[in-house]
């Protein structure tokens, strides 16, 4: 069954499942993974799923989940607060030098990326000694981590304070972009890396530890959750929120550096005009929809009240969108995070070549190596197809393409 916005998936003693896919494949595991979800009892009124869906852990990046009296934590999942930041500058793209290579060598300089996975050596993903401008956020998130690592001392052996301003691996980014009216752009994406790793896997073992007598019932183990008024329900809320603050002022300190990198290297001088926005697209927070204070967990969605701005990035060689909300109540304000994968990384990894990536990424000064085929933009779902399934629920403001890409 569907109307004009979205296709309605229905199942006996589930909570229905509103879709907007028209026009972008969905993969079955997907839709039984969702069913699963829509089956939990505290679901309220159905659950929202965007165009850019595909299978997860526990529950389907791409959905909605609205929620009373009770928070899935894999549902939130371990990357807490990943989301982007964008912001338009007054260069055009005349301004920049013809020669982008030396742009992207120094934002690789200026913001850790990857990782080292050999114990034994410094992790290259990380400050070795934070900069002044690190430790001055890290201040203002020290003292709730204290809290936190009072009730929770295995937190104190992640990374946390040297991951902040740092961005990670995978579809984390930083990307150089131009408009339609060739003005440039800053654009990234990352999270709360390893500190909201550990709070992530932290929360779902105890989710599933206190439900132990309950979890051969639960549809899918990954959807243990703590009901209000439970041990550790307060303290997920309260962990939740510190590493949301955490990718937040993460995102700051990157875009900091890299529009000082983008001033030392651009002669002209310029400056910031429009901050499209800083915004989540793991995370959940408190919202009143249908008239009811509700808990929403976005997983790979984001915010999309009215008039709100978004970013709906891409992949490494396809356009993205700045947006407007337009306040649909049928995705309770919501729209997609981005094109969403249509196969594994270990999938496009076998598929593609070293060659098959840099014809796809011919226009973008980034690295075309055989570590970043997992990111190749056939990877992922057709961007135009994506944004033209949720047109109900946001409107194109600009649209970007981006010249340089860093990836972790």
């Amino acid at each position: 069954m569907q109307n004009n916005d979205y296709q309605l998936l229905a199942q006996e003693n589930t909570a229905p499942v509103k879709m907007w896919t028209h026009g972008v494949p969905v993969e079955p595991e997907a839709r039984e993974q969702l069913l699963k979800t829509a089956k939990m009892p505290f679901i309220f009124k159905h659950l929202a799923v965007m165009p850019d869906v595909h299978l997860g852990k526990g529950s389907t990046i791409g959905s909605v989940i609205p929620t009373k009296g009770a928070i899935i934590p894999a549902a939130v999942g371990v990357d807490i607060g990943c989301g982007m930041i964008a912001v338009r500058t007054s260069l055009l793209a005349g301004d920049l030098p013809d020669n982008l290579s030396g742009l992207r060598s120094a934002i690789e300089r200026a913001v850790p990326h990857g990782r080292s996975v050999n114990r034994a050596k410094r992790d290259k993903g990380a400050w070795e000694n934070p900069p002044q401008e690190v430790n001055n956020h890290w201040a203002l998130l020290a003292p709730r981590f204290q809290r936190l690592t009072e009730k929770y001392p295995q937190l104190l052996k992640t990374n946390n304070h040297q991951h902040l301003g740092t961005l990670g691996t995978g579809n984390h980014f930083i990307e150089i972009c131009l408009d339609e009216q060739q003005r440039v752009w800053v654009m990234l994406h990352s999270g709360s890396r390893g500190v909201g790793n550990a709070i992530g896997n932290v929360f779902i073992t105890l989710a599933q530890q206190d439900m132990q007598q309950h979890i051969a019932n639960l549809p899918d183990r990954n959807l243990a959750y703590f009901q209000e008024g439970s041990k550790h329900y307060d303290d997920y809320l309260e962990a939740v929120e510190w590493a949301q603050d955490f990718a937040r002022h993460n995102r700051e300190v990157m875009m900091a550096r890299v529009l000082s990198v983008l001033s030392k290297t651009v002669t002209k001088p310029f400056m910031t005009q429009q901050e499209a926005v800083n915004c989540h697209h793991n995370y959940v927070q408190k919202e009143t929809h249908f008239g009811e204070a509700v808990w929403v967990t976005r997983k790979g969605a984001v915010s999309a009240q009215k008039g709100q701005m978004g970013i709906i990035p891409g992949s490494m060689g396809a356009k993205s969108f700045i947006v407007r909300g337009l306040g649909n109540e049928d995705s309770f304000c919501s729209c997609s995070h981005g094109a969403g994968r249509t196969m594994s990384r270990t999938a496009a990894k076998k598929r593609f070549t070293v060659d098959d990536q840099i014809r796809a990424t011919a226009h973008v000064e980034c690295r075309k190596d055989s570590d970043v085929i997992d990111e190749i933009p056939m990877a992922y779902k057709d961007i135009d197809a994506v944004m033209a399934a949720q047109a109900s629920l946001v409107e194109v403001v600009h649209t970007l393409r981006q010249v340089v890409c860093v990836k972790g």
